[in-house]
């Protein structure tokens, strides 16, 4: 949903000069949109006069080629780059990309509305002296950067772009258009963290919207049937007013059924108002990810963070809170921080790891606008700039070596699939409390066995998951299909059940065995049905391939949440038997790989419990 260009097409057209003398089009392309395609959509209803690119670190060479293109078919047009990773780097911009004309720095509505202003005013691109908050290169090829133009205090002179119609909602079936609707309750963050460019670049001071406006917002939002609402908040929970905006939410939803879902940046710092916001949560039914993003857990890197002042400390008794409230929560940290090396680092994820495999881990960047950015060499910090991207990854500093990078490289994307999705789920407990292998240890070891065995599908998967294609978090979806469940036996046999006690054999087998029971059931390499002939039930109205009468040696699902709970267990064998349910559709969608959680094989109290927490 194009909420951020929204808002410029929104405040120009509150003015009425420009509103009846230009025709202001919003272009949003999903991220697989191919250049080609792209440029041909730009054009097809003729070459407009000006092209503004919202511009983040994932589309800034696409849009530049974008440009180049455009001027090719318009030599005289503008074309302005806003965002927050080309603010204030307009020198870079505009030697990497000579056909932009405008980098805008800060927030841009106003800008944008004087920009259009003076094109109608007939001012030339290089000489734009009277509009502040601009860089662009006058006629001789010399830099100019206006005054800083003030953030903007009263949120309420900008027409709201989901009011006012300028970002549409539905399709002509009325249909919402979107996979999640956005909303922005307030602007500004109160924190300067130094790897991230939202308080240093937004100013620390926040700025609220009216309830009555977002009241409005959601009523039209719940109306069209928009399912999961993300708010483009910084720290949701943290003021007194998203306490009202929850109950106006919550009152929307029961009217209309909608918005289903609340997705959004939590507060750092957890207030009385944070706690009553996520019991009102549970009460009503309204379903979130709780993301916590602890980024380190040691006390010097934080410092060096600029987190100190946030009141994360005693995380471990509000993910426990969590969790008894039926919130499950994902941490999130950050691999090689300044200060960071691999044992300190290791020892946080395996701190965190008993609390929910569910861990987000992202190699640094750095953002512009940021203080890791500006003191990039106070770190000693080498950096590579991304192949597909405009990020700025670092590849070492002081306390940490290239070779450290690469195996933890290796690190985050093995666990990206084998805990993150899920892709093995109960075995991490079980080897955590009753054979003492941590959840780090065991990613390892995945990840060294594949790099060291001669297995042909195992040397595939290796290349697939070199450290070159793991410069970020994402991996290739091949990684998955590749990773079968003959492998995954190979890997146990080899690598890690020989320096397991053998008197923990057993049952720790029939767990492991037991996850791999729980894989979905994939389709075949050619697509023409599934890998096994299961039976198809109906359950809840949705297909189901069912596996029935499954026997096990030890009641594995039982153990398994008396682990969790922290209560001791017996290892001697007791017969158990479990019948699974998968969803039919696994594989279709490269994106079913990235959703474990909704294909895993379910046990039949497990189906129960799901739907009806939905």
């Amino acid at each position: 949903m194009p909420l951020a260009i929204g808002y410029l097409k929104a405040y120009a057209e509150a003015d009425e000069r420009i509103r009846r003398r230009m025709d202001i089009s919003l272009r949003n392309y999903p991220g697989d949109a191919g250049l080609n395609a792209m440029a041909r959509d730009l054009v097809r209803d003729g070459c407009p006069d000006i092209l503004c690119f919202s511009v983040l670190g994932w589309n800034f060479r696409a849009f530049g080629a974008l440009a180049e293109t455009f001027k090719q078919l318009n030599p005289n047009g503008w074309v302005v780059f806003g965002g927050n990773h080309v603010a204030h780097q307009g020198e870079r911009v505009f030697r990497t990309f000579p056909q932009v004309d405008v980098v805008v720095n800060g927030e841009g509505e106003l800008v944008f509305r004087d920009l259009m202003n003076g094109y109608l005013d007939g001012a030339v691109r290089d000489g734009l002296h009277e509009i502040a908050g601009i860089s662009f290169r006058e006629a001789g090829g010399d830099l100019v950067t206006t005054p800083e133009r003030e953030r903007i205090q009263d949120l309420e002179i900008l027409p709201s772009p989901i009011l006012t119609g300028a970002v549409p909602l539905v399709d002509r079936g009325g249909r919402f258009l979107y996979d999640y609707a956005l909303m922005e309750t307030n602007r500004g963050c109160p924190y300067k963290c130094a790897f991230c460019y939202w308080g240093g670049a937004t100013g620390q001071k926040m700025r609220a919207f009216s309830r009555e406006r977002l009241r409005a917002e959601l009523e039209l939002l719940g109306r069209r049937g928009a399912e999961i609402l993300m708010l483009a908040d910084s720290n949701f929970g943290l003021l007194r007013q998203d306490e009202e905006f929850l109950d106006d939410l919550l009152r929307v939803r029961r009217k209309y059924g909608f918005p289903r879902r609340l997705e959004t940046s939590w507060a750092k710092n957890k207030s009385p108002g944070f706690y009553r916001i996520m019991e009102k949560m549970k009460q009503s039914g309204m379903h979130s990810a709780f993301i916590l993003a602890l980024q380190t857990m040691d006390d010097s890197v934080l410092d060096l963070m600029r987190r100190r002042n946030m009141k994360l400390n005693d995380w471990e008794s509000l993910v426990a809170w969590l969790t008894d409230h039926g919130i499950t929560p994902y941490l999130e940290l950050i691999w090689g921080a300044p200060g960071e090396t691999v044992a300190s680092f290791l020892d946080g994820y395996d701190r965190a790891a008993r609390h929910t495999p569910f861990i987000a881990v992202h190699p640094l960047m750095l953002l512009p606008n940021t203080e890791y950015h500006d003191k990039k060499e106070q770190h000693g910090m080498v950096t590579v700039r991304g192949e597909q991207d405009d990020f700025d990854y670092v590849l070492a500093h002081r306390t940490m070596t290239l070779a450290d990078n690469e195996r933890m490289l290796r690190f985050i994307c093995w666990n990206r699939v084998l805990a993150r999705s899920l892709w093995l789920h109960h075995i991490w407990v079980a080897l955590r409390e009753l054979a003492g292998v941590p959840q780090s240890r065991v990613i390892l070891s995945f990840s060294d066995w594949i790099e060291k065995s001669e297995d042909p599908e195992a040397r595939e998967l290796h290349t697939l998951a070199r450290p070159a294609s793991s410069a970020s978090e994402n991996v290739d979806p091949n990684v998955w299909r590749l990773l079968t469940k003959r492998l995954l036996r190979l890997w146990w046999e080899e690598a890690l059940r020989p320096d397991l006690p053998e008197e923990l054999l057993p049952l720790l087998d029939e767990v492991f065995r037991y996850d791999l029971m729980c894989q979905p059931v994939r389709p075949l390499p050619d697509g023409s049905g599934p890998e096994e002939d299961l039976p198809v039930v109906t359950r809840h109205g949705e297909r189901w391939y069912l596996r029935s009468d499954t026997e096990f040696t030890h009641p594995v699902p039982r153990l398994i949440a008396a682990l969790r709970r922290g209560e001791s267990v017996s290892t001697e064998p007791e017969r158990h038997t479990a019948d699974f349910y998968y969803r039919t559709e696994f594989g279709g969608d490269v994106q079913h790989y990235f959703r474990m959680d909704r294909y895993r094989g379910l046990t039949e109290q497990q189906l129960e419990q799901q739907f009806t927490q939905a």
